[in-house]
């Protein structure tokens, strides 16, 4: 071989790809940095989407009802929706100020909520953890469930009224079966080696329920209580739909009554943002007990 083809076929002394990964103290931060960057830009993309698509569809819908492709006063349109919203914010509603209205629905949901958490999680882990209640009540639980719920509004507004407990029981058999069978399933699925365990240690059955089981079907419960909320919601809306003084649903139902479509919209508008509200809330209480989970895979992408 040529002294030139050899010396240019030897190794250069201090020559690194351009491709190798940086070696040294800094190489960690520098790869944590970047995937720290690669998740800041896609959740920024994400929510960029979202408002493009948001932008989208009402841009489409004002169009549509604007050049007569729908029927703009059955359908009405984003403007006067929004002027509709305005309108009760500055003036009020028929039936006294938003924000009253929006607070006795919210009263209502909360309550029947916190009511139908707490007889469903005490209930499902009751008889998750005793077979012997399990086997007597639980044709009667499938029974109840099996029931069309919401139709037992117009019952609870002859046994209770036009008041808010109409509405709270509402909003509490919604909440209840949800809640119920997730305890229920969670008290089920708890690590026999834990029990097993901890009543080798000494531990009573009631020790067990609940330094055990109940910290064991906490996710279970949890993820219920995101759609349970809705559920609660809807109970008030309906409740306050049929018979009412005050509240979201009795909007819904002047509006309809008048004809008002873009009052029917503002409604729903001002309730969706009630609910997503609460559900960023549930949300972030959620990742403050969990924080001692590992990530879920993907969740970071």
């Amino acid at each position: 071989m040529p002294p030139e083809s050899a010396a240019s076929a030897a190794p250069r002394t201090g020559a690194a790809p351009e491709d190798a990964v940086p070696a040294g103290p800094g190489a960690g931060t520098q790869r944590t940095e970047a995937r720290a960057r690669a998740v800041r830009n896609r959740t920024l993309l994400v929510y960029a989407s979202r408002l493009a698509v948001l932008v989208l569809v009402l841009g489409l819908w004002e169009w549509s009802a604007r050049t007569g492709v729908i029927d703009p006063f059955n359908f009405s349109m984003p403007s006067k929706i929004w002027d509709q919203i305005r309108q009760w914010t500055m003036h009020g509603t028929p039936q006294g100020p938003l924000g009253e209205q929006i607070w006795y629905t919210l009263y209502e949901a909360l309550y029947g909520w916190v009511i139908g958490v707490a007889g469903g999680v005490v209930l499902g882990i009751a008889l998750g953890r005793i077979p012997f209640l399990s086997d007597v009540f639980g044709p009667y639980v499938k029974v109840l469930n099996a029931m069309p719920r919401i139709v037992l509004a117009p019952i609870f507004l002859i046994w209770f009224g036009l008041g808010p407990a109409s509405k709270v029981a509402s909003a509490v058999v919604l909440v209840f079966f949800p809640v119920f069978f997730n305890a229920f399933q969670g008290a089920r699925e708890v690590d026999r080696n834990l029990v097993a365990n901890a009543r080798v240690l000494g531990a009573s059955n009631r020790r067990v329920t609940l330094q055990v089981v109940i910290p064991a079907a906490t996710s279970w419960i949890f993820t219920s209580l995101h759609v349970s909320f809705g559920f609660a919601l809807i109970g008030a809306i309906v409740g306050e739909y049929i018979g009412a003084t005050k509240g979201i649903g009795l909007l819904v139902s002047a509006s309809q009554g008048t004809f008002n479509a873009a009052g029917v919209y503002a409604a729903m508008v001002i309730l969706a943002v009630v609910a997503l509200i609460a559900e960023g809330l549930l949300t972030y209480l959620e990742k403050r007990l969990f924080r001692w989970k590992p990530a879920q895979p993907g969740a970071e992408r």
